[in-house]
């Protein structure tokens, strides 16, 4: 998406795009290439990206990938630019306590390291195997936590809702058919089995809220499908997970925005000046821009002058 707010269509995946949530969704839902090229989930990391540094507060210097944002400081406070010629694409390798692990979106202090992480997979099929995926996500997990015990983990995970597999789906014009094993959707409009199980074993690895819990759980995770038709494409399907889900998608950056201010800000003051999370000027350029007004969360705005207090 273009500064204006205009659409752009994806062309060049090597730096990270301003994008809101919509737009990354509907670019899963409708990617028709090989997900071996992650292609199909780089606008999510983008979406990702952007959204700590407007509504985390996160300088967009401490984030790989780069968000396409410059900060300045006029006044006492902090105005954000939309600045493309700052964006990097890439992901940052994290040292664990098994092997180095590359991860998506990384937030590193100055002196401290890494604080904040987020991993982001999408499945567009094949959920027969989605099992297997829980060996991964553990593992991933636990390694990262070994060495950061302290390091806020979020995990991230979208699937394609897939409904009836004699439903084609249509993209410039050309039909594809969906295998059984690809299904998401019963007739019913319910998750299938596998993906049921799979919301269930995730449900047992998110939540972990001190640096002396359980290693292999991470700090917020969630699990969304996203529609496949009409209206509801590129949108999180509002009936799954269920409404009292700690996997819903509403609850996963509140969950790490929390976490981190626990554990970096409040519990070490001495370290308040590097730690603490930026508020935005309203007037930022940024954030007046046609774009600016399009997000789907809220920004983290200033009331007056920042300070270290």
């Amino acid at each position: 998406m273009t500064a204006d707010g205009g659409q752009r269509p994806f062309t060049d995946f090597r730096a990270c795009q301003w994008v809101n949530q919509t737009e990354a969704l509907r670019h899963f839902a409708a990617y028709d290439g090989k997900t071996q090229s992650q292609q199909h989930i780089k606008p999510l990391h983008w979406y990702v990206a952007c959204r700590l540094v407007l509504e985390g507060g996160f300088h967009p210097d401490e984030i790989t990938p780069h968000p396409p944002f410059a900060v300045i400081e006029q006044g006492g406070q902090h105005h954000v630019l939309f600045d493309p010629e700052k964006a990097t694409g890439g992901e940052t390798t994290v040292l664990g306590g098994l092997k180095t692990k590359k991860v998506d979106i990384v937030v590193n202090k100055d002196g401290i390291g890494p604080v904040l992480a987020i991993s982001c997979k999408g499945m567009t099929g094949a959920f027969r195997n989605l099992t297997n995926r829980m060996e991964e996500t553990v593992g991933e997990c636990t390694n990262l936590h070994i060495t950061y015990p302290a390091l806020v983990f979020g995990y991230l995970f979208v699937l394609r809702a897939n409904q009836d597999p004699r439903t084609a789906i249509l993209k410039d014009g050309a039909a594809r058919n969906m295998a059984p094993n690809d299904v998401a959707v019963n007739p019913e409009g319910q998750p299938v089995e596998a993906i049921a199980r799979f919301h269930t074993a995730l449900t047992e690895l998110t939540g972990r809220r001190g640096i002396r819990e359980d290693v292999s759980r991470y700090e917020a995770v969630s699990l969304a499908m996203i529609g496949m038709q009409g209206g509801d494409l590129g949108r999180p399907l509002l009936g799954f997970p269920p409404s009292d889900s700690p996997l819903r998608l509403e609850r996963f950056f509140k969950a790490l925005y929390l976490r981190y201010d626990e554990r970096y800000v409040y519990s070490a003051p001495d370290l308040k000046s590097i730690t603490r999370r930026l508020e935005w000027s309203s007037e930022s350029p940024a954030l007046t821009s046609a774009m600016g007004s399009r997000l789907d969360y809220d920004v983290r705005r200033s009331a007056g002058p920042n300070t270290d207090s």
